[in-house]
């Protein structure tokens, strides 16, 4: 990756940040800590793996993002708004009554909301039928999934799993969030996952592993999937929760959590600080 397009992707990451630190403390309520460990993930996605059009968002050949994780969705909005969906100005409405922007997702393709996620382990069963969808449509489009390694302890996820290799399906990537918390404490304290990468290859999958909050490491994990043509790829992304807050990160107290108004001030001097490096 060229030096200018790493920086690029590097800062758009932090900027997601502020955004997500903005919009779940203005709301008073939402997630930040699973957000803020994807930033360098829908930095990647949005801004250079993915094919997507924000002035034709109806386009039938556009790339599929569908979020399985439906509670980290502020920082799929702060991406949908960066990238022109709608302006960044709607962000704080998230969690408003009457606002496109809602604590789960809710399907609208026209500012980029593919589906509607909120129950956990479905995600990945509706990307295998997306995958299908197009390859019935004999079309070259992608389908991504961003999911967490917590909805790997649900049985749906296995299932969703065992078909997309049993069709084939090289035109699925499954990306997933492993940073080790979810609601009840440290993933491997509540069931743990392990060997995770070999769960993987027994279904049949294609698996990478990504330093998740390195853009580089994730940009040349994508563009491997892109190469697989036979079977669907598994890209397990090594994330830090709550990652560019000193006091957030690996905590899962901020798992659903979110800052009073001195927190928010002091996570978003750190994010500045760091934006005023890059």
């Amino acid at each position: 990756m060229q030096e200018k397009r790493r920086r690029r992707l590097e800062r758009i990451a932090w900027e997601l940040r502020g955004d997500i630190v903005a919009m779940v403390a203005n709301a008073k309520s939402g997630h930040c800590g699973g957000p803020l460990g994807l930033a360098e993930v829908f930095s990647v996605l949005y801004f250079h793996s993915m094919r997507h059009d924000a002035k034709k968002p109806l386009w039938r050949e556009r790339d599929r993002l569908y979020l399985s994780n439906g509670h980290v969705c502020a920082v799929l909005y702060a991406a949908l708004a960066r990238s022109g969906y709608f302006p960044p100005e709607e962000l704080l409405s998230f969690r408003k009554l009457g606002s496109r922007l809602q604590g789960h997702p809710h399907r609208n393709e026209r500012i980029g909301i593919e589906t509607t996620a909120g129950m956990l382990g479905q995600g990945l069963s509706v990307s295998v039928g997306a995958a299908l969808a197009a390859r019935l449509d004999k079309s070259k489009r992608r389908v991504y999934c961003v999911a967490s390694d917590g909805e790997c302890q649900e049985g749906s996820t296995w299932e969703a799993a065992m078909a997309a290799s049993n069709y084939n399906l090289s035109n699925l990537t499954l990306l997933i969030d492993y940073n080790n918390v979810q609601i009840s404490g440290h993933v491997s304290e509540v069931m743990r996952l392990e060997p995770f990468a070999a769960k993987w290859k027994a279904f049949g999958w294609n698996v990478l592993e990504a330093r998740g909050n390195d853009v580089e490491s994730v940009a040349q994990a994508i563009e491997k999937a892109k190469l697989e043509k036979s079977r669907p790829t598994a890209i397990i992304c090594r994330t830090t929760l709550g990652k560019g807050v000193s006091f957030m990160e690996d905590n899962p107290e901020w798992h659903g959590k979110p800052p009073d108004a001195e927190q928010a001030r002091r996570a978003l001097e750190e994010i500045s600080e760091r934006l005023e490096k890059l």
